[in-house]
């Protein structure tokens, strides 16, 4: 179990570092600056924390969903895809501003979170209470994303 919760993290950080790369200038940008943003916005240092705890979060539930799905080819599928859209969106917003590719891109993410929450629940019950914090988290990244692509 370790040792699957430790490539997850690996992998779900690595996503994370890759984003980070389009994130951190981009929210420095002034065409991030100058946006019409939400007035539920969260501060910046919060999103840190936020996708900190997201990742170790997830990272548990893959591990626990490894131990007890039936289809690991499905589960495996299903990751990489969240791993490249969670990767896609940085650049698509933040490098090419592109709002409305970018909402395709989160409310694709956001879906497959909601898949993944309720399609395993009845194989890991309430540890699928590991995934709510994600799915809650890009509920809110794609109201964030929604009000830019319609208040710019």
């Amino acid at each position: 179990m370790l040792y699957r919760v430790l490539i997850f993290l690996a992998l779900n950080f690595a996503a994370l570092g890759i984003g980070s790369l389009f994130t951190s200038s981009g929210v420095s940008s002034d065409w991030y600056s100058n946006l019409n943003k939400a007035p539920w916005t969260p501060p910046g240092w919060m999103f840190g924390y936020a996708w900190t705890t997201i990742m170790v979060c997830f990272a548990f539930y893959l591990a626990h969903a490894w131990n007890a799905v039936s289809n690991r080819n499905l589960l495996t599928g299903l990751f990489v895809v969240q791993w490249r859209l969670n990767v896609l969106w940085n650049p698509v917003f933040f490098k090419y501003h592109e709002a409305f590719f970018g909402l395709i891109v989160i409310s694709t993410l956001t879906l497959l979170l909601g898949y993944f929450l309720i399609s395993y629940w009845n194989q890991l019950k309430m540890k699928s209470l590991l995934i709510l914090p994600y799915f809650l988290w890009l509920l809110i990244a794609t109201s964030l994303n929604a009000y830019i692509l319609m208040e710019n």
